[in-house]
């Protein structure tokens, strides 16, 4: 008996066509970056484009959540970054605080949300993580619509709130540049145009009491 086995040649091209993606996609993403590296001196007049169109912490059942919803102006080079297979992360960091006149501004709660915007070639589908919560999107603007829209963002439960008392909250929007590739870090560095970032938005709100059963 003669025994049957498969030439090891047919899965050769498999892994040739995998390996000649990944190049492909790496040779994209280092021609972005020299393009990028090259426009960097134009872009530093740009503004961020970025701001909040609207922001509020209310309560909902048993905890107070954020919402709010940013305005970004067109912004070609974040949407070519992301169109070359670059994953951008985005962050919304929170902070509430209670006014003390006798001391220091009393810390009650710091929170951060987590957002990546990427792009998927063999799908081509705009990929949107929230957290641990992933969405597919068809086009760039519907992705990007969706990413700044923050709606029912936790941030404290309503009991660690004195009732009445007025608290300042605090809200920014921004990439997170620190968990970028480290190339696109220093073309990111000092770019008007990609760093983007709505600043520190602050407002007073009065605690509720419970709900009434």
């Amino acid at each position: 008996m003669t025994a049957s086995t498969s030439p090891c040649w047919r899965k050769a091209p498999e892994r040739q066509l995998g390996t000649r993606a990944a190049v492909m996609s790496l040779l994209r993403q280092l021609w972005l970056l020299i393009f990028m590296m090259l426009c960097a001196p134009a872009a530093q007049a740009a503004g961020k484009g970025l701001d909040f169109r609207f922001q509020e912490i209310v309560p909902v059942d048993q905890v107070y959540v954020v919402n709010a919803s940013l305005e970004m102006q067109a912004n070609p080079r974040l949407e070519e970054m992301i169109a070359s297979g670059v994953s951008i992360p985005f962050q919304a960091e929170f902070t509430l605080t209670r006014t003390r006149w006798y001391w220091l501004d009393e810390s009650v709660v710091e929170r951060n949300l987590d957002f990546r915007l990427s792009y998927h070639a063999l799908t081509r589908q705009y990929r949107l993580s929230v957290g641990s919560i992933h969405r597919s999107f068809g086009s760039f603007e519907d992705a990007l619509r969706a990413l700044l829209s923050i709606r029912n963002w936790s941030v404290i439960d309503r009991n660690r709130l004195t009732p009445g008392e007025t608290y300042k909250a605090s809200l920014r929007f921004r990439l997170d540049m620190s968990q970028l590739p480290k190339p696109f870090q220093v073309v990111v560095f000092g770019n008007r145009e990609l760093d983007v970032s709505t600043g520190w938005v602050q407002w007073n709100f009065l605690a509720q009491g419970p709900d009434p059963r």
